[in-house]
């Protein structure tokens, strides 16, 4: 499937967790992620986001984003929308 670079991941926090994401395209609740580094290699189904704590629905490119991952991830692993 093609996949689209949409960021890279900033933060990582174990409890919750979840990942922190500079997104350099827009993401919404739904999409289909790919997350990919030198360790990492995850997909997943977006299920909520967050910007300041707060519960969004979708990012545009630019924002910070946490959302919540399966497993650990990595500052600086590559984050793909998968089309």
């Amino acid at each position: 499937m093609p996949e689209i670079e949409i960021g890279k991941i900033s933060d990582f926090f174990a409890r919750p967790v979840v990942a922190g994401i500079e997104l350099t395209a827009p993401l919404k609740a739904g999409d289909r992620i790919h997350i990919v580094g030198h360790t990492t290699d995850m997909e997943l189904t977006v299920e909520s986001m967050q910007v300041n704590n707060v519960n969004v629905q979708e990012c545009k490119a630019g924002e910070s984003v946490g959302i919540k991952v399966s497993d650990r991830v990595r500052r600086g692993d590559t984050v793909y929308k998968v089309t």
